[in-house]
């Protein structure tokens, strides 16, 4: 990408965004456009199309999306598909028609069958049936990624796709009704420490195996791609480590100082049994994170209690 370059960067003001927005500037990138969803609705066709056509960006960035947990996936259903189909359609449909020069597409992991083989390879897409509580969301995204396949095949369009694994980091969600696990964990934990409650509830089992990365990470992994990836096969984007939920609650518990015990109740559900990338396409390309996973929770913690994070969600 030319530093002078106009880039659009779709879902700027959340983790994923505000972190490429960060990692594009302190790479010397400066004609940055971005819209709050008040200003564009992202799932208005013809209010996307006219954006595009008078901004004219030449690089884009689709990290724009409805996301959640476990319950706001299973809630809201239908919103989850909607809101989602609608705006990458528009998001690559527009890039398509104002001849961006490229577009990187952001998925997720939960687009894998729910009992694929481990580590997950690219190839293993559409090999068998989705986990059920995220269903919609996923069938969105895996929308998208054929949406750059097929752009990229019929008119050359040098549209690509990243699925990124679990993501933690600064503008992350800690309300606890839609929240992913780790921002959750650290609001409970912290709160449970508050109160001097005796213990601490974890949803489910405790023995599903994540993959977390720090959305710093992320960003940089972005920008690598969309300066040195062009193939249409899109690239899984993580760490290739992996945590167990009982673990990882362990963990978050010592970072913050909670003194008491984990409770789990299993009578929720446990989601996915493991998700792990396989991340040697992304390493071949010469790409691989950086920010431990102890350490870069310890940042994240630090963060949300020296601007007060934690104290303004209920």
């Amino acid at each position: 990408m030319e530093k002078n370059a106009k880039i659009y960067v779709a879902g700027h003001r959340g983790m994923v965004g505000s972190a490429i927005i960060r990692q594009l500037k302190a790479n010397g990138f400066t004609n940055i456009v971005y819209r709050t969803s008040s200003e564009l609705d992202l799932r208005q066709q013809n209010d996307v199309n006219s954006f595009f056509e008078t901004e004219r960006p030449d690089y884009v960035f689709l990290a724009a999306a409805k996301v959640g947990g476990i319950q706001a996936n299973n809630c809201y259903r239908a919103d989850f598909l909607y809101d989602n189909l609608m705006i990458s359609t528009n998001i690559i449909h527009s890039a398509y028609k104002n001849n961006v020069t490229k577009l990187l597409f952001l998925g997720s992991s939960c687009i894998y069958p729910k009992l694929a083989p481990q580590p997950l390879k690219e190839e293993y897409l559409l090999s068998g049936y989705l986990e059920p509580t995220n269903e919609p969301y996923a069938i969105a995204k895996i929308a998208g990624i054929k949406m750059c396949e097929t752009y990229f095949d019929q008119y050359g369009a040098n549209f690509i796709s990243a699925m990124p694994t679990n993501l933690y980091g600064p503008n992350d969600n800690y309300d606890l009704n839609n929240s992913h696990v780790l921002p959750a964990m650290i609001r409970k934990f912290h709160e449970a420490k508050l109160n001097n409650s005796p213990n601490v509830e974890i949803w489910g089992t405790g023995s599903p195996l994540r993959e977390f990365l720090h959305v710093d990470d992320l960003a940089e992994a972005c920008l690598f791609l969309m300066e040195n990836y062009n193939d249409k096969q899109f690239v899984n984007l993580g760490s290739g480590s992996e945590i167990s939920i009982k673990n990882l609650a362990l963990l978050v518990k010592k970072i913050v100082g909670f003194d008491g015990d984990l409770v789990f109740n299993t009578e929720k559900p446990d989601g996915t049994p493991r998700k792990l990338m396989n991340v040697s396409k992304l390493s071949n390309a010469g790409w691989k994170c950086t920010i431990e996973l102890e350490n870069g929770i310890k940042s994240v913690y630090e963060d949300v209690l020296n601007k007060g994070i934690l104290n303004s969600h209920k």
